[in-house]
């Protein structure tokens, strides 16, 4: 299993949500190149994590510091903020809903992927990765994992998200 993979804090949950941090360890585990990944609420709440025991060494930091680079509550801060402008840019060009968005940088890469209403997936990935086998795993798991994300499911996972701190 990769050493991103979520592990203990995906105990005791319901059926649901073991299989949303399965589909998010298979994510992780096959796609190369992939440093970090979040599944984060229309609210910016960080649901699923690939490395949740690093959210403890985020949360510790102090506020501008330099943390953990690629660390998913990093993330998490990230994709919302993408989600957030990218979905204002395109209702002031009428352009509808925001399906993904892909930043390049020299050393890296971040995607944001609509899951549903207003859930995002994001991924941080290498700079060599294959920006289209990240984007069709991506697809692959909001294809999965859109239609189980309910309003009930989101609470348990912030739950579970919130025990790990």
């Amino acid at each position: 299993m990769n050493a991103h993979a979520p592990t203990a804090y995906g105990q005791g949950l319901s059926s649901q949500a073991r299989n949303l941090h399965w589909l998010l360890t298979n994510l992780v585990d096959e796609v190369p190149g992939i440093r970090s990944v979040a599944v984060v609420s229309s609210d910016g709440l960080l649901l699923l994590s690939s490395d949740p025991g690093r959210l403890e060494e985020a949360a510790a930091r102090p506020a501008g510091g330099n943390g953990p680079r690629g660390s998913s509550a990093d993330l998490a801060t990230i994709v919302s903020g993408v989600g957030s402008l990218t979905n204002g840019a395109a209702k002031l060009m009428d352009g509808g809903s925001v399906k993904q968005t892909m930043i390049t940088m020299d050393e890296g890469s971040v995607f944001v992927m609509s899951v549903s209403d207003g859930s995002l997936l994001g991924v941080h990935a290498a700079p060599d990765c294959d920006m289209n086998v990240i984007a069709y795993h991506m697809a692959l798991f909001v294809g999965r994992a859109g239609h189980v994300l309910t309003p009930e499911l989101r609470s348990e996972l912030r739950k579970s998200m919130e025990s790990v701190k």
